[in-house]
């Protein structure tokens, strides 16, 4: 699966190739390395058009990133023979030892904003927590915390590679380790990575390289809510507020008779839906009664953690927390929310607060990434329309355009082509 030319998303074996497909793939290759006397690993790719014709795409005289879906499925360590055989030993492996065990998925996760058009986040990573692995859960990577992402390298943070018996388990591996994945300082693809490994086609198998032009064509804005996301964060959300009100209620001095009392009738607000509940506190968690069910939540959650792991209604979860001046912003499963936790009575006045219609300041523009401005497409007093390119900038390996989204004339340009910015830079004014 394929962003920009760059993989996303690979696994193996393949839900698309059969067995004699597979052999015939295994027969060019080899007959090509013959042909030009090659004698270490080395991989061979092919692209394949929906009626099974395979054609020759490269060559790569190296492992590529992927190796690990090879290893996982194969139980051969590729590097080990590569070294072997370096050494002048013979390969002892025949093609009949080759055999395929279960099923394995890679995912990539790049410094780069999937709401922003994908544009590469450069800067200095404050947090960085990898989720606890098992041992079919492996994680190839070589960023550290503290550590900066420049604007001059690739973009790929880490690899996630799963292996179980079945591709539903490898994809189920993968979601747990991806939402249990913690990174601050900079912009990255992971919610990205779970609304895919959550589609529906992508769990049928039914996928190609165009699979992301064809299902986001307008970009990405988040995975769509659904009841059992909507669950999951209102179980967190409730969590969260009730065990700081809990800490609250056991602070020492408090006036008598003006005890702070924790009730049992809230309302959570999910981006802007309201939801009426009634929360019972339970060991390690609570229960919450809403109109569509209950809820079972259990956590050993501490105050101050970023990530939320516990059950919801028996099934584990881990969500990403930030907080704001009221609620948080809850990630899981590719959807990211803006939740409140009010009594009725502040619920039902908040209606007539008046809501923030600002915008971002049209008369400008700053620079979304930092990078090598590589063309200014635009000159001082010219008019553009909406979508019209303004600018192009170099980050990591690519060149990212920046566009007009609304009409403008431009009044005055700050840089100049092979100048070096910053994030939220200058760029141009308009009149």
């Amino acid at each position: 699966m394929f962003r920009r030319h760059q993989k996303v998303i690979e696994e193996a074996p393949s839900t698309f190739l059969d067995e004699k497909m597979r052999r015939a793939m295994g027969e060019q290759a080899v007959a090509l390395a013959r042909e030009v006397n090659y004698s270490s690993a080395g991989t061979v790719e092919f692209i394949v058009d929906p009626q099974g014709n395979f054609y020759f795409l490269e060559m790569n005289t190296r492992l590529q990133v992927e190796h690990r879906v090879t290893e996982l499925v194969t139980k051969i360590d590729l590097v080990e023979q590569m070294i072997r055989i370096a050494a002048g030993e013979r390969l002892e492996l025949k093609q009949d030892d080759v055999q395929f065990s279960g099923w394995a998925l890679e995912a990539r996760v790049y410094a780069e904003d999937p709401r922003r058009g994908f544009l590469p986040s450069t800067g200095r990573i404050t947090r960085y927590q990898e989720p606890v692995t098992e041992h079919h859960v492996l994680i190839d990577t070589g960023v550290y915390e503290g550590g900066e992402v420049s604007m001059f390298y690739d973009p790929m943070i880490a690899k996630v590679c799963t292996w179980a018996p079945t591709r539903d388990k490898a994809i189920e591996a993968m979601q747990a380790a991806l939402s249990a994945f913690v990174i601050r300082g900079i912009n990255h693809n992971i919610s990205f990575l779970e609304a895919i490994l959550g589609h529906e086609r992508f769990a049928k198998g039914d996928i190609s390289t165009n699979f992301i032009e064809q299902e986001y064509p307008g970009g990405f804005a988040g995975a769509e809510l659904t009841s059992e996301t909507s669950k999951v964060f209102l179980g967190t959300a409730m969590h969260l507020f009730l065990r700081d009100a809990e800490r609250a209620s056991r602070i020492s001095g408090q006036l008598p008779g003006r005890e702070r009392a924790i009730g049992a009738r809230w309302v959570v607000s999910i981006d802007g839906d309201s939801y009426p509940i009634y929360a019972r506190a339970k060991e390690y968690g609570y229960d919450i009664s809403y109109d569509k069910g209950l809820i079972v939540v259990r956590s050993s959650w501490k105050l101050g953690r970023r990530l939320f792991q516990g059950t919801i209604n028996g099934k584990p979860v881990s969500v990403m927390l930030r907080m704001l001046d009221e609620g948080y912003m809850l990630s899981h499963a590719g959807s990211e929310v803006r939740v409140t936790v009010r009594t009725p009575r502040v619920a039902e006045l908040a209606h007539y607060i008046p809501k923030d219609v600002a915008g971002g300041r049209k008369d400008r523009l700053l620079a979304p990434i930092a990078g090598l401005v590589q063309h200014v497409r635009v000159q001082e007093g010219e008019p553009v329309k909406t979508g019209g390119e303004l600018v192009v900038i170099e980050a990591m390996k690519m060149e990212n355009v920046i566009y007009a989204d609304h009409d403008v004339t431009i009044k005055k340009i700050h840089v100049a082509a092979k100048d070096s910015v910053q994030a939220e830079q200058l760029l141009m004014e308009f009149e």
